[in-house]
């Protein structure tokens, strides 16, 4: 054999020794993402993504060999590239006809309750000591749409996954606080099904959560709450942008331009495709039969991206956060709902 060809030979098998090095972890994460799915379909207000990474966290500490070197590298694929792919996936359930639809009345209330979620992120975190990541996490899942909100963030900031974990935990206690207690208080207020959705749309955190308190209060206030919903995720698009850029700074030490850096860096490649899937979408271009396969899909690379996180997290770190995270959930999520019902008295949705 020539020198050519060993060498040639010696770069297939490392070539193949790359690729199945993930194998084992995302294997498990993939199990993982199938039992929490289940679990999701049984207990629908808790949901798969949440549900994944609860039980990939004790996976990992009932089996610790689980949280040994060979699963690594696929738990690290999971939360990273399968997280940025749900995103990609999750822009097909999007379109800028219904962005549109919605109408003037709903985007000065959501605009509203996201900048309450976010400026209410940053002045809680300084009071509280809640900073960095976890405090970004907390105010983006509250602000925009929950798990994706922070999956979509988790992709640009990199954070330690103590500090997902912490915040979708955050957001996991407050939906489920949201689902039982919206219905009986918007029929205590007489609020309108329309105005009901509005609500549920903008003060109610993940997708399911939205969907399981909109249709339980009737009327029209299920669709017109999963419309508002969607529109409220589109704000994810500039967000994400904008931290994308304070990432690229802060690698860079502050020192580089922005226009000297690479795109790829300030425009994160999955985040042009989450808007290509979008303008696809509103085209028309994707059957109408599509639609659910879709979107079940996104859920579970989501669930899987979670559940590796889960597998990979170390119990130690989320007891050295202390209850403050939560805390500052619980004044966020109390601050958005009353902001909804305030702006929407202003402009005579209620």
């Amino acid at each position: 054999m020539t020198g050519a060809a060993l060498g040639a030979t010696r770069a297939t098998v490392q070539w193949r020794a790359k690729l199945a090095r993930p194998v084992p972890g995302l294997a498990v994460a993939l199990l993982v993402a199938a039992a929490a799915t289940a679990g999701g379909k049984l207990v629908p207000v808790v949901g798969g993504p949440v549900l994944a990474i609860l039980l990939g966290a004790v996976a990992g500490a009932v089996v610790p060999g689980l949280r040994g070197w060979r699963f690594s590298p696929g738990y690290a694929v999971a939360s990273r590239p399968v997280l940025q792919l749900s995103i990609v996936v999750l822009g097909t359930g999007l379109s800028i006809q219904q962005v549109v639809h919605v109408g003037g009345q709903s985007l000065p209330v959501m605009l509203g309750t996201l900048a309450v979620a976010l400026g209410g992120a940053w002045v809680l975190g300084r009071l509280l000591g809640v900073r960095g990541e976890t405090q970004t996490l907390i105010g983006v899942g509250t602000g925009i749409c929950g798990a994706s909100a922070i999956a979509a963030t988790s992709a640009v900031l990199k954070p330690k996954e103590a500090n997902i974990a912490y915040a979708l935990g955050t957001i996991f206690t407050f939906n489920i606080a949201a689902v039982l207690l919206f219905p009986p208080l918007g029929h205590a207020l007489g609020m309108s099904p329309h105005a009901f959705g509005l609500w549920a749309g903008t003060a109610v955190n993940d997708t399911s959560s939205v969907v399981a308190a909109s249709y339980a209060y009737g009327g029209d206030a299920g669709a017109y709450g999963i419309v508002v919903k969607l529109t409220r995720t589109l704000t994810l698009i500039p967000i994400v942008l904008f931290l994308a850029v304070l990432a690229a700074r802060k690698q860079a030490g502050g020192r580089v331009s922005l226009r000297a850096m690479p795109w790829h860096r300030l425009v994160p490649p999955f985040l042009i495709g989450f808007l290509a899937a979008a303008t696809v979408e509103s085209a028309g271009w994707i059957p109408e039969s599509w639609h659910a396969p879709l979107s079940t899909l996104g859920t579970f690379l989501i669930t899987m991206a979670l559940a590796g996180i889960g597998l990979a997290l170390k119990p130690s770190d989320l007891r050295k956060a202390g209850h403050r995270p939560l805390l500052m959930g619980a004044i966020l999520w109390i601050a958005v709902a009353a902001s909804s019902l305030g702006l929407q008295a202003l402009t005579g949705g209620m």
